[in-house]
């Protein structure tokens, strides 16, 4: 028996196995970076969903408050029915740094718009507009974030021909320049 035989065979056989090894923790490493992604993308677009649903109803509220007889009680259902506080904990597990923290400071603006519609504020009055345009502001960096995470550009407000994302310069209750106060959207 060669022993230069022996050792080239075993040394072969060693290599082989360390590159299928190699091979097979990379594609796993792929694998996991693309389940990442797609649950990332999922849940991203689930809470901006979610805080849709939520904002709605509590605009809805705020233009038809008197109806209902307790604000604070359907103001707090209207964000438990669109199920963000769930999402927003799906958001933490799964987002990165900077979109949770993003989707976090939304969130916040979202429970301050709902405080300021269980105490009553119209959709007309100052109080509401003074919480409605940070929303909106935090709504668009979310998305600002998310799409520059996932495509690397972001949308700016100059896309849509406005200045600023919260809305102001559009909206018929603060009197932006232009704007037709007859539609009451914005």
């Amino acid at each position: 028996m060669q022993w230069g035989t022996l050792v080239a065979t075993l040394g072969g056989g060693l290599i082989a196995i360390a590159g299928t090894v190699l091979a097979d923790r990379l594609r796993t490493r792929q694998e996991h970076r693309r389940g990442l992604q797609a649950r990332r993308r999922d849940v991203y677009a689930e809470f901006i969903a979610a805080a849709g649903a939520a904002h709605t109803e509590l605009r809805r509220l705020a233009q038809n408050g008197a109806e209902a007889t307790d604000l604070e009680e359907a103001s707090r259902v209207a964000l438990m029915d669109a199920r963000i506080y769930e999402v927003r904990e799906r958001l933490f597990l799964d987002a990165s740094a900077r979109i949770a923290g993003t989707g976090q400071t939304m969130f916040e603006r979202l429970r301050d718009l709902r405080k300021v519609v269980a105490a009553g504020a119209s959709i007309s009055t100052p109080a509401f507009h003074d919480i409605y345009h940070p929303y909106l502001d935090a709504v668009w960096a979310y998305r600002e974030a998310v799409r520059d995470e996932l495509e690397g550009h972001a949308l700016t407000p100059a896309d849509f021909g406005w200045s600023a994302w919260d809305g102001r310069e559009r909206c018929p209750h603060c009197g932006g320049p232009g704007v037709d106060t007859t539609s009451g959207l914005h």
